[in-house]
């Protein structure tokens, strides 16, 4: 019963990942995109995608990295990935939270769980580079659906942008030479 409780709390906390707001417009622009939302995108263009991940990948762990790698922001928001003071104040607010979130589950999920967000984080296996390679592709799609809108109401440039994203490549270059052209439809030069 213990154990069953456990999994419940963690069931009804990550429900709150449903409110944290991203800078993502959605492609038919009616809002912004929730953290929730992206997580089951990404799950689902790993899924459709894994063809063309640079080495082979295990599409189910994968799938669950994406299920997971976004949890921290119930307690540590959504860090705008062009926001560089921001992003160095990232890591340590999300291991906190990874710390409380998991630790809800009972110790051999929690600890299961807590290394597939870990090997996310590191950015060290073949499948982590391709969850991040989906992970930052599709906020390129929603830009480029928009013309680009979230990127210019944030003054965010094409160089930026460029720079930002490249790390694409690393888990899927054909992704990257798709990103790469929907960002330079989007934004003119810097």
């Amino acid at each position: 019963m213990k154990r069953l409780q456990q999994q419940m709390d963690f069931l009804r906390e990550i429900d709150r990942l449903k409110q944290v707001q991203r800078r993502s417009l959605l492609l038919h622009e009616e809002r912004w995109e929730n953290s929730a939302e992206h997580s089951w995108h990404v799950a689902m263009a790993v899924w459709v995608l894994a063809e063309h991940a640079n080495e082979p990948v295990d599409v189910c762990k994968v799938i669950q990295m994406m299920l997971l790698h976004d949890i921290v922001e119930i307690d540590a928001g959504d860090t705008y990935v062009y926001d560089e003071a921001a992003m160095a104040a990232k890591a340590g607010k999300e291991q906190k939270a990874a710390e409380r979130l998991f630790g809800l589950l009972p110790a051999d999920q929690a600890a299961h769980f807590r290394a597939i967000w870990d090997e996310f984080e590191a950015g060290e296996t073949a499948e982590a580079r391709f969850a991040a390679a989906v992970d930052r592709l599709l906020p390129v799609t929603h830009n480029h659906g928009t013309g680009g809108k979230s990127w210019r109401m944030h003054g965010v440039g094409r160089s930026q942008v460029l720079a930002r994203n490249q790390t694409i490549e690393e888990g899927a270059r054909l992704l990257w030479q798709e990103a790469r052209m929907m960002i330079e439809d989007s934004l003119p030069e810097d």
